[in-house]
C-alpha cells in the first residue's frame, strides 16, 4: 500500500496533520517533516510496528473567502522562501547559512567537491576567512550526506569561538569537549556510550584529545569529518617538542583512515623549515611528505594544487572588484627613552646577564652552562618588559640554592630547552602561548649562582620597585598613545609578553582613564584566567562604549576581535616576527566594520635589545608584509633566530653602553646575516608558492553566477530586510529606524517562545532572546553594538515559521495571504499570479537521493483554460512591485477568487510542464558547477504535484488623480 511506502517529496497525513516525506537511509523508518518546513519537528515512523497510520494526502488549496491585501501576499512568499533549508541549487549548504559568502570563499568548497575524500590544506592569509571557508565545506558535506559527524580540533582558547561560529553562521550545533567541560558532559552520556561517539558534532581541544589516556578512544570514535585549526602546531617538530610530537601523531593516526575527510587550517603553513611543512602535507596524502618542493614535476604540482589553496589579500582583491571587506592597516613606530633610573637598572642587569654567559667554567656541565644562558636572557626580557615583571620573576628566586660552582650537590640533569624557549621567546608552533613570568628560566641559572650574584638580584628587585609609575617612561608613553587612540574613536588592544606586565599596565590605565562618569573600561585578560573567565571578561568589556583590552599572547592566535577593537599597541616587542602578524590579525581581518585600523610598535629608543629585535626581525617582517601582502616565517625555529641576535650581543659588547647594531651587521658571515640570507630565500620561495597555489583556474564570474541564482531561490539580504520589516509591522512590532540600524522593540508573548528556544540544542541565552529591545542590521559587516540578522537568524526563522503556519491553518484573519485581489496600474490585462513551492529529487552516484525545495512565482493572463504565461521574472516582479490604486467590495474579491480556485485543475498540465522545465534549469546549474568540481553528473527530477501556496488576481486599474 502506498500509505506504507510513500516516495520522498510526497505529502502524507499522520497524527492528524500533514507532512512531507523525507529521504531515509533506514528502510523500516519513514522520515516526516511538517508542511511548514519546521525541521525541529522532523519525526521518524517505524513501518513494521504499524501503530501509526500513514495515508496519502494532497497539499490544501487556499480558501477563496480568506482574501488579504497585496503586502500580505508578498509576506507569505518571503516567509516560505526564507524557511527553505534544502535549497535546490548546486550548493546544498546555502539554505542553512546565516551569511552570504563572498565568491572567493567558495573556491575551497569547489576544490573539496573535486575530491572523492576531502583532504585539503586551506592556508589563506590571516583574516581572509578560513573559518567561513571550512564551515561551507562542512555544511555542504553534511547536507549531501557525505559526512555524518563533525569534529573541530583546535587550541582550547578557540573552542568557544568555534562553537559560536558554527552555530550562528552554519546552523551546526556542536558541544565543546575540553578539560573544563568533559566531566559534566560524561555524566550525560548513557552507559555503553562514549563521549566522543554519543554527541554528533564536537569541538575538542587538541590538548585534551592528544593526551596519552584519551588518544586511542578519540581515534576509535573520531567522526568522519575532521577540521584541524591552527594546523601548524601539528607539524612534526624538528626539535624535541614532546607536545607537538603528540599532536602530530594524533592527526597522523586520524588521517590514516582513507575515507575520512580532513581539513587543515593555518595562515602560516610553512614555518620556514622544509621538513615540518612536508610533514603537514603528508597528513593530506602520505606521498606528499617525500616531495622535493623546489623540483616538483608538473604532475606532482598539479596533484598538490588539488589539495592546497593559499591566497594573499592581493589575490582575493581580484575577486572583489570595488568591494573592500578588508580594512586599511596604518602601521607606525612609537619610540620612548628610558629614564635615568631605568637606564641604570638595564645596564646593571645586562652586564650581570652577560657575565653569566661569559663566566662559565670547565667544571660546569653543558646543562649548567645552558641554564646560565637561559637565565641571562630571562633576566633581560622580564626587566625590559616592566618593573612588575622583573619583581614578580626575581622575588620568588632569591633564596639559598645550596653551594656555588663546583659543588658535588649540583645535579647534571638534562635541560628542557623547549620549556625554556616557551618562557623566554615567542614560539608560535605551540598550542598555547606561555605568558607566565620566566621564573623557571632564571631558576635554571641559579644552580650555579654565587652569594654575590644573589645579592645582586636583590638589588635589582629594589631598583625595579622604585621604577613604577612616573619613572617608567615606557608606561607613560603607552598611556599617552592610548589616550590619543581613544580620542580618535578607536578601541585598542595592548599586547604584553608577561602576565605581571599586563596587570601592571591595566592597573595604571584604570587609574588614569576610569574616572568618575567615564564610559571607558580597561580590562586585562591573561593566561592566568580560565577559558570561561576570559570569555566573561571579554563580554563585559565589549558592553562599554569605549574600551581598552590589555592582553598577553593567550589571545593573539585565532581569536576574532575585529568587531569591537580597531587598533593594536605592541607594548612588548615580540621576539618572533610571526607573533607580530598574529596579534595584528586579530583586528585586521574580514568582518572589520571600520575602514582603517592602526598598529603601533612601542620600543625603547636607547634600549639596545629593543633596537636589535626591531632592526633585525620586526622591520624586515613588516617590509615583507608590505611588499608581498603576506607573512613569511623566518626559516629557522624561534630559538635559533633569537639566539643569533642575542649571541651577537653577548659576544661583541663589553658593556651595555657600547652595544651597537652596527656590530651585529658588520660581519658578512654573522649569525644575523645568515638569518637574513635564509629569510630572503624563503621570501622568494613563498612568492613562487603563492603564485602556484592561488587557484586562479576558478573564475570569479562562474562562482558569482551560481550565488546570484541561489539568491533568487533562497532570498538575499534585501529580501530578509523587507520580510522582517513587513512581518514586524503586521504583528504591530514596528521597527524604529535609527542611524546605525533598526531598533526592535520587545516582541509579543506569543512570539517569545520561538525566539527564546531558538533551534534544537541551542541554549536560550545565545539565541535572539525576546526579553529586550535590540539594534539590528541586515547587512555585513555589522557595526559595533548592532546585531546582524541573516536568513537563518532566530528572529527571521521565528517570524517566518509563525506566519507560514498561521497562513496554512487558514485562520479567519491570517497575517499572510494565500489569496489576494489587487486593483493596480501595474498590469493592462487581468493577470493571475501563483505562488508555488516545488520539490525536486536529486540523484547521483555519490550520495543517496536528496530532497530539494524552492519557491517560484508564475503568472498568466487570460483564462485557466487558455492561459498566456508570463516569464518567471515578470511574474516575480509583479508580485514584488504591484501596488493597489483602488479597491472593490470584499464579496466581489471572494467570488472572483473562488471561481478561479474551482478551475485551478485546468492549469495542471502547464504547471507540470513548468516543474519539468525548472528541474531542467536546475540540472544545468548543477552541470555548470560540476564542470568546475569535476564531479559526476546529477539528475534533478520534479516531485509532483507541486504545492500551490497562494493565488493572487491583479485587476487593471488607474490611479486616482488628486
Amino acid at each position: 500500500m502506498e500509505k506504507l511506502n510513500p516516495t520522498p517529496g510526497s505529502i502524507v497525513t499522520c497524527r492528524r496533520r500533514q507532512w512531507v516525506v523525507l529521504p531515509s537511509k533506514l528502510e523500516d523508518v519513514i522520515r516526516l517533516r511538517p508542511l511548514s518546513g519546521n525541521e525541529d519537528e522532523i519525526a521518524g515512523i517505524y513501518r513494521e510496528l504499524g501503530l501509526e497510520a500513514i495515508e496519502s494526502a494532497t497539499f490544501p488549496l487556499p480558501q477563496g473567502d480568506r482574501v488579504q491585501d497585496h503586502c500580505a501576499a508578498l509576506l507569505l512568499m518571503d516567509a516560505a522562501r526564507l524557511l527553505l533549508r534544502s535549497g535546490a541549487g548546486p550548493f546544498r549548504c546555502l539554505g542553512r547559512l546565516s551569511l552570504r559568502p563572498r565568491p572567493y570563499q567558495v573556491v575551497p568548497l569547489l576544490m573539496a567537491l573535486r575530491l572523492e575524500t576531502v583532504r585539503l590544506l586551506i592556508a589563506d592569509d590571516v583574516g581572509i576567512g578560513k573559518t567561513i571557508e571550512s564551515g561551507l565545506i562542512a555544511r555542504e558535506l553534511l547536507d549531501r550526506g557525505e559526512a555524518k559527524r563533525l569534529v573541530v580540533l583546535c587550541p582550547p582558547h578557540l573552542c568557544d569561538q568555534w562553537q559560536q561560529e558554527l552555530r550562528e553562521k552554519f546552523h551546526i550545533d556542536a558541544i565543546v569537549v575540553r578539560s573544563g567541560t568533559a566531566s559534566k558532559l560524561e555524566r550525560g552520556v548513557p552507559n555503553g556510550s562514549h563521549i566522543f561517539s554519543y554527541y554528533r558534532h564536537l569541538i575538542v581541544s587538541l590538548d585534551y584529545a592528544k593526551a596519552e589516556r584519551r588518544r586511542a578512544s578519540f581515534i576509535t570514535h573520531c567522526p568522519d569529518l575532521v577540521i584541524v585549526d591552527e594546523a601548524h602546531t601539528c607539524t612534526r617538530p624538528g626539535s624535541k617538542s614532546t607536545s607537538q610530537q603528540q599532536r602530530h601523531q594524533l592527526i597522523e593516526q586520524i588521517a590514516k583512515k582513507q575515507d575520512r575527510h580532513v581539513l587543515l587550517l593555518t595562515a602560516t603553513p610553512h614555518s620556514g623549515i622544509e621538513e615540518s611543512f612536508l610533514s603537514l602535507l603528508g597528513l593530506l596524502q602520505s606521498e606528499f611528505e617525500h616531495l622535493s618542493l623546489d623540483r616538483l614535476t608538473k604532475e606532482e604540482r598539479d596533484k598538490l594544487a588539488s589539495h592546497f589553496v593559499q591566497r594573499r589579500r592581493a589575490d582575493v582583491k581580484l575577486w572583489l572588484g570595488n568591494e573592500t571587506p578588508f580594512p586599511e592597516r596604518e602601521s607606525q613606530e612609537q619610540p620612548y627613552k628610558l629614564s635615568k633610573e631605568y637606564r641604570e637598572l638595564f645596564e646593571d642587569v645586562y652586564n650581570f646577564a652577560r657575565g653569566l654567559v661569559k663566566t662559565t667554567t670547565q667544571e660546569m656541565s653543558y646543562a649548567q652552562r645552558r641554564g646560565r644562558y637561559w637565565s641571562a636572557l630571562a633576566l633581560i626580557r622580564c626587566v625590559m618588559s616592566s618593573p612588575a615583571a622583573a619583581v614578580a620573576t626575581l622575588s620568588k628566586q632569591i633564596g639559598s640554592r645550596g653551594a656555588g660552582v663546583g659543588s658535588r650537590e649540583i645535579e647534571d640533569s638534562p635541560l628542557d630547552e623547549e620549556l625554556m624557549s616557551s618562557y623566554v621567546y615567542d614560539p608560535t608552533e605551540q598550542e598555547q602561548s606561555v605568558d607566565a613570568q620566566p621564573t623557571v628560566a632564571v631558576e635554571q641559572g641559579q644552580q650555579t649562582y654565587r652569594d654575590a650574584d644573589r645579592r645582586q638580584l636583590k638589588a635589582f628587585i629594589q631598583a625595579a620597585e622604585k621604577l613604577r609609575g612616573d619613572r617608567d617612561l615606557k608606561l607613560q608613553s603607552c598611556i599617552a598613545i592610548v589616550e590619543s587612540l581613544l580620542k580618535e574613536g578607536m578601541n585598542p588592544i595592548l599586547w604584553c609578553r608577561y602576565i605581571a606586565t599586563a596587570n601592571y599596565v591595566a592597573d595604571a590605565l584604570k587609574q588614569k582613564l576610569e574616572k568618575k562618569g567615564s564610559q571607558i573600561r580597561v580590562i586585562a585578560i591573561t593566561g592566568e584566567l580560565s577559558e570561561d573567565e576570559r570569555e566573561i571578561r571579554l563580554e563585559e568589556l565589549k558592553s562599554y562604549p569605549q574600551r581598552v583590552l590589555v592582553a598577553t599572547d593567550c589571545l593573539s592566535e585565532g581569536v576574532n576581535l575585529q568587531s569591537h577593537f580597531s587598533a593594536v599597541l605592541h607594548y612588548d616587542l615580540p621576539w618572533n616576527p610571526n607573533r607580530l602578524e598574529q596579534r595584528e590579525g586579530r583586528i585586521d581581518r574580514y568582518g572589520q566594520p571600520v575602514s582603517k585600523v592602526k598598529s603601533c610598535l612601542l620600543y625603547g629608543q636607547d634600549n639596545p635589545v629593543d633596537g636589535a629585535v626591531l632592526e633585525v626581525l620586526i622591520r624586515k617582517a613588516v617590509q615583507i608584509h608590505k611588499t608581498l601582502g603576506i607573512t613569511v616565517p623566518v626559516p629557522m625555529d624561534s630559538t635559533t633566530v633569537s639566539e643569533a641576535v642575542f649571541k651577537s650581543l653577548f659576544d661583541r659588547a663589553t658593556d651595555a653602553v657600547q652595544l651597537s647594531l652596527l656590530d651585529l651587521l658588520e660581519d658578512e658571515d654573522s649569525a644575523v646575516e645568515q638569518v637574513h640570507k635564509s629569510w630572503d630565500k624563503a621570501v622568494e620561495r613563498e612568492k613562487a608558492s603563492r603564485t602556484r597555489f592561488a587557484q586562479r583556474t576558478i573564475k570569479p564570474e562562474d562562482v558569482e553566477r551560481e550565488l546570484i541564482d541561489s539568491d533568487e531561490i533562497l532570498g538575499n539580504e534585501r529580501d530578509v530586510e523587507r520580510f522582517v520589516q513587513s512581518a514586524c509591522s503586521s504583528l504591530n512590532l514596528g521597527l524604529i529606524e535609527k542611524k546605525q540600524g533598526w531598533l526592535l522593540p520587545t516582541p509579543p508573548e506569543f512570539l517569545q517562545p520561538l525566539l527564546s528556544n531558538g533551534r534544537a540544542g541551542v541554549p536560550p541565552d545565545i539565541s535572539c532572546v525576546g526579553n529586550k529591545s535590540r539594534l539590528l542590521t541586515f547587512t555585513t559587516p555589522a557595526l559595533e553594538g548592532v546585531e546582524y540578522v541573516g536568513r537563518n537568524h532566530p528572529l527571521v526563522e521565528a517570524l517566518a515559521r509563525y506566519i507560514l503556519e498561521d497562513a496554512l491553518e487558514n485562520a479567519k484573519d491570517p497575517k499572510a495571504a494565500r489569496c489576494g485581489f489587487t486593483t493596480t496600474d501595474a498590469v493592462l490585462k487581468r493577470t493571475t499570479l501563483l505562488l508555488l513551492r516545488l520539490r525536486h529529487l536529486l540523484d547521483s552516484h555519490k550520495h543517496q537521493t536528496l530532497l530539494a525545495e524552492e519557491c517560484a512565482v508564475v503568472g498568466f493572463t487570460g483564462s485557466p483554460s487558455d492561459p498566456i504565461w508570463l516569464s518567471p521574472q515578470e511574474a516575480m516582479s509583479l508580485l514584488q512591485q504591484a501596488t493597489p490604486v483602488s479597491d472593490v467590495p470584499q464579496a466581489m474579491k471572494q467570488m472572483e477568487l473562488q471561481e478561479l480556485l474551482n478551475r485551478i485543475t485546468e492549469l495542471e498540465p502547464d504547471l507540470e510542464l513548468f516543474a519539468r522545465e525548472r528541474s531542467h534549469e536546475l540540472s544545468q546549474s548543477h552541470r555548470r558547477v560540476r564542470a568546475i568540481t569535476k564531479e559526476g553528473q546529477i539528475q534533478v527530477k520534479p516531485q509532483l504535484p507541486m504545492d500551490i501556496l497562494g493565488v493572487y488576481i491583479l485587476q487593471p486599474g488607474q490611479r486616482k488623480r488628486t
